[in-house]
């Protein structure tokens, strides 16, 4: 397994502070990809097609050049999140991982939007479904 750098590790503390930001930074983000989803079903719909397909945003924008704006702002708010050294795994569900280190191993510390703490971790190679919960945190929130 090739061990992954990353250029910033995170304490649980530092993660912790940066919940009430990521917060509304994923709830902007949310609205406008539900926003995004709804211009594509209208388009979908007047199109006669049942499942709309908005997979492939740089597609659908060569069409319909008026989306180019919502996806940009979801790009910028995105970028936000990833310019603090934690990664975006899931709009909808609004995760984000934060590279720590633990026992001598690089992991994620894993937290869900609506969470008021980081509470859980796991491996670089699993993702939500694997937290484990961190010593001490709240086990109520994790799933």
């Amino acid at each position: 397994m090739v061990k992954q750098r990353f250029e910033k590790l995170f304490s649980v503390e530092e993660a912790n502070q940066l919940i009430p930001r990521l917060e509304n930074l994923i709830a902007q983000i949310q609205t406008r990809a539900n926003q995004l989803r709804e211009h594509v079903e209208q388009l979908a719909e007047k199109r006669g097609e049942e499942q709309p397909e908005y997979n492939d945003f740089d597609e659908v924008v060569k069409q319909h050049p008026e989306l180019r704006e919502i996806g940009e702002d979801i790009g910028v708010l995105v970028g936000e999140i990833h310019s603090y050294g934690c990664i975006l795994k899931d709009i909808d569900l609004g995760l984000v991982d934060f590279p720590h280190e633990m026992e001598h191993e690089t992991v994620f510390l894993c937290w869900q939007f609506g969470e008021p703490v980081i509470s859980a971790w796991h491996t670089i190679d699993t993702g939500f479904g694997a937290r484990r919960p961190l010593a001490g945190a709240p086990k109520r929130f994790l799933n």
